[in-house]
């Protein structure tokens, strides 16, 4: 089974693990048990493992992808409306990305992936917008992606591998990550989580799809999240 997926199901699925002191949940998990003083507090969400740009081997953006100091005011959930692949795997996370990234670019003129993350079928992470990882990371700066018009400028766009708006469900791994990215983004920007929408709440269009019905579900799974 992939790493990433039973680090999610450790943190997220076994709190009596965490009660008991379990280890081996990986760096970002164990940092946030422990403070720069040493002393243990209250951890908040988990961060996610997040392939970059790099990782899965993006082209170079056209032009500049411009960067808004603070924090976004929301998040906005997408569905790329790709097919329902069964393939799972790091891999096919990586084509979809590069899929995207191609479609954005050089079908809709765009200067980059337009959505800021991109999480797969598969439950794997992708970096969209080049420099939207680091920016998450430092919680002071997002990257102005092209996902809702009207709402770039004070959104993150996180999409969704597969197309939702015809009764398709999305699958429990691709939940999860959403959830824990959600979460993670939430806290870092200190965004509620009550904020988080779907692009059709902005614009004319299908997209979530399904998702957007389980919006109430994923807002409370988010809140939760960042209580564990």
């Amino acid at each position: 089974m992939d790493d990433h997926r039973i680090r999610r199901r450790v943190l997220f699925g076994t709190g009596a693990l965490l009660a008991a002191g379990a280890t081996g949940l990986g760096p970002a998990a164990a940092h946030a048990q422990t403070g720069t003083t040493g002393e243990a507090y209250e951890p908040a969400a988990v961060e996610p493992d997040v392939d970059s740009t790099t990782e899965w081997g993006a082209r170079r953006p056209n032009g500049t992808n411009p960067v808004i100091q603070g924090s976004p005011a929301k998040l906005i959930v997408h569905h790329t409306v790709s097919p329902n692949t069964a393939d799972f795997s790091r891999a096919q996370a990586h084509a979809h990305a590069k899929w995207v990234q191609d479609l954005h670019m050089d079908g809709n003129g765009w200067r980059d992936s337009g959505y800021n993350f991109v999480v797969s079928r598969g439950g794997w992470i992708t970096e969209g917008t080049t420099g939207s990882l680091a920016a998450l990371m430092s919680g002071q700066r997002f990257i102005m992606g092209i996902h809702t018009s009207g709402q770039n400028g004070s959104a993150i766009g996180i999409s969704n591998e597969g197309s939702y708006h015809a009764g398709a469900v999305p699958p429990a791994a691709q939940w999860e990550s959403l959830v824990t990215l959600c979460a993670f983004a939430c806290e870092q920007y200190g965004v509620p989580s009550s904020e988080i929408y779907g692009h059709m709440d902005f614009n004319s269009t299908q997209c979530p799809g399904i998702f957007h019905d389980r919006l109430p579900q994923l807002r409370d799974e988010v809140d939760a999240a960042r209580d564990w």
